[in-house]
């Protein structure tokens, strides 16, 4: 029922297409003519204003056909974790790569090429299905920023699929943790390094001292944390008077993600006393997680849709956000549908056909599904 060759001929236009995030507008400007030419109803709401972007969200819709039935959507994200500029894409062994210095960009265009040919299919078929949404947003990659300034609950859908996650095909995530980031600012005093190093106060010791005292990697079954960056100092000859640091924890547990970050941040504190340096701190909740009980409706149609084309891998959970956490918030129910892409944000980023067609067909199958109630 898929076309392939046009479904492949789609992931590629839209890999190659540069799209980091904020900067998407080229590529939405080629979702739109291509959902126009579908017949789609296409229309782009206000969130590159709301976010200082470039582009905004698209809304392309497909209406009903069959009175009564839910309306869903689909999602995916334009945006890419770096710029694609010079993309030269090959194919080996029935799997597309990156033959330049630049990743792939199948997160998230591995998801959106399937969920745009599943509508184009079902649109020709003419088989009975509800009205069925495409919600493609930008800037995903830096914090969700596009689907939090969606308002989707505005839309009119009743529930949703979020296509961005890893394998396998045929996969649900229906449980992802919360997300917490932690901005440190430790600050010391400065002093010449080779001449008075006992008048400064080493701010990058002092902030070391504090990271050294956490628990950090996998905390325990739901929980992790990690510091990603430190920045600091002017010269090698200079005590430095200030470090930066980011942080973040996540967990399926807020309780424990709570006592993480308090911990994370009592150890930056005394890192700092110790070394009578001093400190700025502050947290910030990136998103909630989420769980869509196994009851919901989007659920229960998408076991019975895999069920139905022979996939067994069921529901699984994450701590890795998606626009999934930012629907839900705003209560519309939604799960992530995994998809094909693999080594995701890295230059080895790479997705077979198969897994690009099979996605595809399961998307058919969840319009069906949903479709007969």
């Amino acid at each position: 029922m898929i076309t392939e060759t046009r479904l492949f001929d789609l992931f590629k236009d839209l890999c190659l297409i540069n799209a980091p995030a904020l900067q998407e507008r080229e590529c939405v400007e080629f979702g739109k003519r291509y959902l126009k030419a579908m017949g789609l109803e296409v229309s782009e709401d206000n969130a590159g204003e709301k976010i200082g972007g470039n582009a905004n969200n698209v809304i392309a819709k497909l209406p009903g056909n069959k009175p009564g039935a839910p309306a869903i959507f689909f999602s995916a994200h334009f945006d890419t974790v770096e710029p694609t500029e010079g993309l030269e894409i090959g194919e080996r062994n029935g799997e597309f790569y990156s033959k330049s210095d630049t990743i792939l960009g199948a997160d998230d265009k591995g998801g959106m090429a399937p969920a745009i040919e599943a509508v184009q299919a079902i649109k020709e078929s003419g088989e009975p299905h509800g009205d069925v949404y495409l919600i493609l947003s930008v800037a995903e990659e830096i914090g969700l920023k596009g689907a939090f300034a969606c308002d989707i609950q505005q839309i009119g859908v009743d529930y949703g699929f979020v296509f961005d996650t890893g394998p396998p095909v045929g996969s649900f995530v229906n449980h992802v943790g919360t997300h917490d980031k932690i901005y440190a600012r430790v600050i010391g005093r400065p002093a010449h390094a080779g001449k008075h190093p006992e008048d400064g106060i080493n701010a990058i010791q002092a902030a070391s001292a504090g990271v050294a005292k956490m628990k950090l990697g996998k905390v325990d079954e739901d929980t992790t944390a990690n510091v990603g960056t430190i920045e600091g100092g002017t010269a090698t000859n200079v005590v430095p008077a200030e470090a930066n640091l980011t942080a973040e924890a996540r967990s399926l547990d807020v309780a424990k993600l709570d006592a993480q970050v308090k911990h994370m941040v009592d150890c930056f504190e005394a890192g700092a006393a110790e070394h009578k340096a001093k400190t700025e701190i502050r947290t910030e909740r990136m998103y909630d997680g989420y769980l869509v009980a196994e009851d919901a409706a989007p659920v229960r149609v998408a076991l019975k849709a895999a069920a139905n084309i022979g996939f067994r891998h069921a529901l699984r959970w994450t701590l890795g956000g998606s626009d999934a956490n930012a629907f839900n918030a705003k209560g519309v129910p939604s799960i992530v549908v995994g998809t094909g892409m693999k080594e995701i944000h890295t230059h080895d980023e790479h997705v077979s056909k198969k897994d690009l067609s099979d996605l595809a067909l399961l998307a058919i199958e969840l319009i069906r599904v949903a479709a007969r109630g």
